[in-house]
C-alpha cells in the first residue's frame, strides 16, 4: 500500500499533476493526460510508457470519487 507521505510527494511525470490511489493504480489529475499507473509489490511504477491513458469518462468518474474537479 501506497503511503499518504509518498502520495503527496509523488506526480504524474507526464503533467506534473497530482496523482489519486485508486485500487492499485496511480490516476493523474490530469484531464489532458489522463494517464494511470501500475503499482507492483507496493511500488509506482512511473514510467509514461508503461503507463495507460484512460477514456475521459473513466477519468472523470475516478476523480469524483476522489473529491477533484473534472472541468
Amino acid at each position: 500500500m501506497i503511503s499518504n507521505e509518498l502520495l503527496e510527494i509523488l506526480c504524474c511525470p507526464e503533467s506534473k499533476a497530482d496523482l489519486v490511489l485508486e485500487d492499485n493504480f496511480l490516476v493523474s489529475t490530469d484531464k489532458a493526460t489522463r494517464r494511470k499507473y501500475k503499482i507492483v509489490d507496493d511500488i509506482p511504477i512511473m514510467l509514461i510508457e508503461e503507463s495507460e491513458q484512460l477514456d475521459i469518462e473513466t477519468w472523470k468518474s475516478i476523480m469524483k470519487k476522489h473529491g477533484k474537479e473534472t472541468e
